[in-house]
């Protein structure tokens, strides 16, 4: 079997080197042509070499979605409406086992990175993704499929769905609108705490500056399951409840009240003042000032016996 290179290199401006990317470019772009042409040959009965085909080939595109320099040559070459293509037939077949989801995960990834580019969010979805996203979340575990691979699939479709919807407001309302909210909340209880982690991310960013989308997430009782999180063992998982929390409260008086009365703050508090909100890579998106101002509430909004540390009073 091919083996994946490393794709990380450093270009040479000298005229071989030119002439070297030039020829390099060219191979290249072949190579993409000829992986997605396999996925578009394949046919809904997906017969056993099919899947093997793909697999090989999903291996080798997922390296090369991996580098900043390929992935638009990847997009103009129709990477896109091909994967979405096999996520669609694979998504119909009712019958899943190892191998499917084996693709559909690799399938996700390649989506996932080509979306970290703003060009290409509204192609992602234009070529219906969304929809098989959706589904991914949604879908319980088939027989026979171990819980790593279970898991990876679920971490990649909400990932997925984080770069597709980052700085993106229309994107972030198609989630909501296609159903995408209530699964990630749910999966904010999942078992394995890398899935807790992406299900938190995409909240993060769905609820980001969307009012529709917050007040969809604190419906789904998100806020107790986020509460929870703030104690857990893992740092990355305060993090991401922290994250949410925050950017629910954002310019919704209604659910900072939610939030002090689901006793959510004290817990904020103490982890914005531990080590790990020291570091400034943590502290830099959210810190004392930004909590400040999104967890105030004039006394008369705050609950009776609620505590308010920006109350001195309190």
């Amino acid at each position: 079997m091919e083996r994946k290179q490393n794709l990380k290199r450093k270009f040479d401006f000298t005229e071989e080197g030119v002439v070297r990317e030039n020829s390099r470019r060219l191979t290249l772009a072949d190579d993409i042509a000829q992986r997605i042409d396999l996925l578009n040959s394949i046919s809904s009965s997906l017969s056993d070499p099919d899947i093997g085909a793909a697999q090989n080939d999903l291996c080798f595109l997922s390296g090369y979605a991996k580098d900043e320099d390929i992935v638009d040559l990847m997009v103009v070459s129709g990477v896109v409406p091909a994967l979405v293509k096999v996520l669609h037939m694979l998504s119909n077949l009712g019958d899943f086992d190892a191998d499917i989801y084996d693709v559909e995960k690799d399938c996700v990834s390649i989506l996932g990175h080509l979306a970290v580019k703003p060009d290409h969010q509204q192609l992602i979805v234009d070529a219906g993704a969304l929809p098989c996203l959706v589904e991914l979340l949604m879908r319980p575990k088939a027989p026979g499929v171990s819980q790593a691979l279970f898991s990876s699939l679920l971490g990649r479709a909400a990932d997925a769905i984080t770069n597709l919807a980052h700085e993106n407001i229309n994107i972030k309302t198609l989630v909501r609108l296609e159903g995408g909210i209530p699964p990630l909340v749910d999966l904010l209880e999942f078992n394995d705490t890398k899935v807790q982690r992406a299900a938190a991310g995409a909240l993060r960013t769905l609820a980001f500056q969307n009012a529709e989308n917050k007040d969809q997430i604190v419906e789904c009782d998100a806020l107790p399951t986020l509460v929870l999180m703030l104690g857990s063992e893992d740092p990355a998982i305060h993090y991401e409840a922290v994250g949410v929390i925050g950017n629910l409260v954002h310019s919704s008086p209604e659910i900072k009240r939610e939030v002090l009365l689901a006793e959510a703050l004290q817990p904020v508090i103490c982890l914005l003042s531990s080590p790990l909100f020291g570091d400034p890579k943590r502290s830099s998106s959210f810190n004392w000032s930004i909590c400040h101002n999104r967890f105030r509430l004039q006394d008369s909004h705050c609950p009776k016996r609620c505590y308010n540390p920006f109350n001195q009073n309190a």
